[in-house]
């Protein structure tokens, strides 16, 4: 069988909009286009109408109450709405907050913006496989923290976290909880309850819905959560959020929330794309040498691979191997040189870490396509390799770390 190139597996930056998705989209593109805040007619009476509908998909995704779900323009905003609305509006109960330091960059960064605004920011350390350690939050936790941010799955390494642990303690000291579940969501079991969540970032297009269109569920439970917002004007979404609500967007975002839940309840394409990802692995794995998995081999995303070809440039690599559409790292970051701070942060060599690539599979993958790309990176790995003096130095025994490297 033929198998049409290019292939893509990039899924953590982004998956294409399910056709359920789109239709369900076209008709508030076209006939039913009224402002879901103009209450006086019937155009606005059925956009709003359409906006709650969604609503309640995306809430029921995550077990949440639809009026604890706003509407963000992505995952970006919703994390700077977490990290600095909720800061900002309990700055007089403490100015400390804790956050992982392999965060997604809008929490990283927003968490730098606070330290310029006067507080207090520590920096999680994880461990080798990318995980967050219970004990290292109890321990970082002081009487003026209010707020700790821990994704639930990474967008590298796809590390799953330990949520619900660190959530039940946050929920025992008093302090927010706030989780990245981007990368997650649809993919392994998450619920806000579970997981003691108290502000949760949520996205569409990384689960087949549409791109600009995110959501931050905030928890209406006593004491109820406030945040102070980053957009003024009009006080939609409850005054959290100004701006005029993209309906068609909104619309997707419910439809493919139901597709997610629908994806959790059965297994069946979890459990597939599952399959694919130990495909590639295995092949990759046993036909090359010198690979490193990095991330959690127990913990992990089901559609999540990062891999370490040792000699070999990851930007070099893809390349070569064009046909497939991959990353090296996050499409945050991507267009950056410097190795990626994830795996920096889980202690992996720089020179490692330059050699990782991460592969995303998803819907449209098949098996016939892994083991297309299995034979590309492998024949394209060794052609790389054999142009690299210091491979052939390593296959000959030498010690590297032992060189003395002169100018």
């Amino acid at each position: 069988m033929t198998v049409q190139t290019p292939i893509y597996m990039d899924h953590h930056a982004t998956t294409p909009v399910h056709p359920q998705v789109l239709d369900a989209m076209l008709p508030y593109l076209k006939d039913d286009f009224g402002n879901a805040a103009s209450r006086s007619h019937a155009f606005g009476w059925k956009a709003e109408a359409a906006v709650e509908h969604a609503r309640e998909k995306v809430a029921a995704l995550i077990g949440a109450d639809p009026r604890e779900i706003l509407f963000t323009s992505g995952a970006t905003e919703s994390d700077n709405l977490a990290v600095k609305g909720a800061a900002r509006y309990r700055k007089e109960a403490g100015t400390h907050l804790v956050v992982s330091a392999i965060e997604h960059k809008a929490v990283l960064d927003s968490a730098h913006a606070l330290e310029a605004e006067g507080f207090e920011v520590t920096f999680l350390p994880v461990t080798q496989e990318g995980l967050v350690e219970v004990d290292a939050v109890r321990d970082a936790l002081r009487p003026t923290t209010t707020l700790v941010s821990v994704m639930l799955a990474n967008n590298e390494v796809g590390t799953v976290q330990p949520v619900a642990e660190i959530g039940a303690l946050c929920r025992d000291r008093g302090v927010l909880f706030h989780t990245d579940a981007v990368q997650g969501l649809g993919r392994v079991p998450f619920d806000v309850a579970t997981a003691h969540a108290d502000l949760v970032s949520l996205s569409a297009h990384k689960m087949y819905g549409p791109k600009g269109i995110g959501a931050l569920y905030v928890r209406r439970g006593r004491p109820r959560v406030r945040l102070e917002p980053l957009i003024h004007g009009g006080g939609h979404e409850r005054g959290m959020r100004s701006g005029t609500l993209p309906v068609h967007q909104i619309v997707g975002f419910g439809a493919a929330a139901a597709l997610a839940f629908e994806d959790l309840e059965s297994g069946v394409e979890i459990a597939r794309v599952r399959a694919l990802r130990d495909r590639l692995w295995h092949g990759l794995s046993t036909r090359l040498t010198e690979v490193r998995l990095n991330g959690s081999r127990a913990h992990r995303l089901p559609n999540n691979l990062n891999v370490s070809f040792a000699f070999v440039e990851g930007e070099a690599l893809m390349m070569a191997a064009r046909d497939v559409a991959v990353s090296s790292g996050s499409a945050c970051t991507s267009a950056s040189l410097e190795p990626s701070y994830v795996l920096r942060a889980m202690g992996v060599p720089s020179e490692v870490a330059h050699s990782s690539i991460r592969f995303g599979l998803g819907r449209s993958n098949t098996e016939e396509e892994v083991d297309h790309v299995v034979d590309l990176f492998v024949e394209k790995v060794t052609q790389l390799r054999e142009m690299s003096p210091l491979y052939e130095m390593a296959r000959q025994g030498i010690d590297l770390g032992s060189v003395q490297w002169h100018a």
